[in-house]
């Protein structure tokens, strides 16, 4: 807040006209949730009168085809922002990947009946999804059961997710606080409140979920592996119960506005942002337990006050506004961003386009881009030439699997229907002896979210530069730019979020050609 009021720029917070620096935060409340361990609970009950152990009760003998799972080397359960106790009993029915996207044609609640139920789901997305697409569906399945009339989700692994993120990973983090924000009136956000118990199960307990059913576990597996699973009904009610401790705490965004010069065009704003949080002080690694977070994210706090300066320093006022922010929690899981795309300190249908700074790599001096999200909308254009603009290249996602596009702040924006884009430095170096891609990825592996992500790195400060120069470029095309930007016709993320402001009716000549640049530059971006 005291550089935005250095560089004389407008406080945008939730009380502008607050004295002091006051006026640039809009505050945010956050819910952290933990679970309780002795509250966590799950039995099988056989409801088709077989014990399904093969009448020789090993299972748990005498006792009527009741299963009783153990905490947590059977099962896991999510914890609850709403409830700090919850007991529930339900049918179970499984329904594949419990998955319903109409544009894919894909449907695994069809023909089930799931009100009132527990569902048991397969973690992760069909073989062969568009990997951005895997992920929006992948962490929409609460929301798309909650749709279909579910009370409970127990997740099972597939030989995939086992091999990439097996159960006894999760059980380090059992200790480990959610968190989400808290609206004006009080009420913790959740995107499902109807879903009231999630749980996850060990490869070894899920088998007991398939006895006496259509399909044995192994082969629902196997069928995972072709394609998805047909759902059907589990012999079974389950009796699930969790318990979650909860605190609240006081957090903020800081924003500030640069005003436009066109009389018209000031009331619409291009939002830069980048995360103020790291990850804090968290597990001892070679006896240091503070997570600096110097690429992670304060160069990208650092690009976005730089960038501020420039549009300053420049004297020349752009014609639509630009609306500086800097968001909290993006760590717990986007949150401060999310509080503002829902909630913004501005007309919510006024801002044009969010341009994001998170975690700009600057180790090594990179002579191209990579713009997650730029094939999405005619900011493909925009991008190609900002770059173009200082010499750097675009290039396609060298890590599509990673579906960086949907886990940044940016993604929040998104998801309110704001065209967005993100830039990271790409994997092509200007100095020969220093291999871009192997650098990138060796942070990946060895500093990422660790305590040695500090500033004995080899920072490249002249690579600071060029990226913060090529996303002011950006951001100043396009609050010059005669027309907001749109997404492209038929583009995914514009047909789920678009409003009718961002999409554009049809495709005309220039938004036609926009798409192009954008698409060739990232062909194959969203294939594994």
């Amino acid at each position: 807040a005291g550089q935005f009021r250095a560089l004389n720029l407008k406080p945008a917070g939730d009380r502008p006209k607050a004295a002091g620096l006051a006026g640039y935060f809009q505050k945010v409340t956050l819910q952290g949730a933990k679970r309780v361990a002795d509250g966590a609970k799950l039995t099988l009950i056989r409801t088709d009168g077989n014990r399904g152990d093969g009448g020789r009760g090993d299972d748990n003998p005498g006792d009527g085809g009741r299963v009783a799972l153990s905490y947590p080397d059977d099962f896991i359960t999510g914890v609850s922002m709403n409830e700090a106790a919850t007991q529930l009993a339900a049918p179970l029915v499984f329904a594949g990947f419990g998955l319903d996207a109409p544009e894919r044609g894909h449907d695994d609640y069809a023909g089930l009946d799931v009100k009132g139920k527990i569902v048991v789901l397969l973690s992760g997305t069909p073989d062969g999804w568009p990997s951005e697409i895997a992920v929006h569906y992948g962490t929409t399945k609460a929301e798309l059961a909650a749709r279909h009339g579910a009370v409970g989700i127990i997740t099972v692994g597939t030989k995939e997710s086992e091999e990439r993120r097996p159960y006894k990973s999760a059980l380090d983090y059992l200790d480990s606080e959610s968190m989400t924000w808290v609206g004006p009136d009080g009420t913790p956000f959740v995107r499902a409140p109807q879903i009231r118990v999630t749980a996850s199960l060990s490869p070894e307990a899920a088998p007991k979920l398939f006895k006496g059913a259509p399909k044995t576990y192994a082969q629902v597996l196997e069928e995972a592996e072709k394609g998805t699973p047909k759902g059907f009904t589990l012999p079974l009610t389950a009796e699930l119960a969790q318990k979650s401790s909860h605190r609240q705490l006081q957090s903020a965004n800081v924003a500030a506005v640069l005003e436009g010069s066109d009389p018209a065009l000031r009331q619409e704003y291009v939002v830069l942002t980048a995360h103020l949080d790291g990850i804090g002080v968290s597990r001892e690694v070679n006896g240091d337990k503070i997570y600096n977070g110097a690429l992670d994210n304060a160069t990208g706090i650092a690009t976005l006050i730089e960038t501020a300066r420039a549009f300053t320093a420049s004297g020349e006022k752009p014609r639509r506004s630009i609306l500086f922010l800097a968001v909290t929690a993006e760590e717990k899981g986007l949150m401060g961003a999310d509080y503002y795309a829902r909630m913004p300190t501005v007309a919510k249908d006024a801002m044009v386009a969010n341009v994001n700074l998170d975690m700009p790599v600057l180790l090594y001096p990179f002579k191209d881009v990579v713009a997650f999200g730029a094939q999405h909308s005619t900011l493909g254009d925009i991008v190609a030439r900002a770059a173009g603009q200082v010499g750097i290249a675009l290039s396609p996602d060298p890590m599509p699997t990673e579906a960086i596009f949907t886990r940044s702040d940016h993604y929040r924006f998104v998801q309110q229907g704001v065209p967005s884009v993100m830039l990271m430095p790409g994997f092509q170096s200007t100095d020969a002896s220093k291999d871009g891609g192997k650098i990138w990825l060796d942070f990946l592996k060895n500093r990422y979210h660790r305590p040695n992500d500090d500033l004995n790195q080899p920072i490249d400060y002249q690579a600071g530069k060029v990226f913060a120069e090529v996303n002011f470029l950006i951001a100043r095309d396009i609050a010059n730019a005669p027309q907001r930007p749109t997404w492209l016709p038929n583009n995914f993320f514009g047909m789920k979020f678009g409003t009718p402001l961002t999409v554009a009716a049809k495709a005309e000549g220039e938004v036609a050609e926009g798409g192009k640049a954008g698409a060739a530059a990232h062909h194959g971006h969203a294939h594994h």
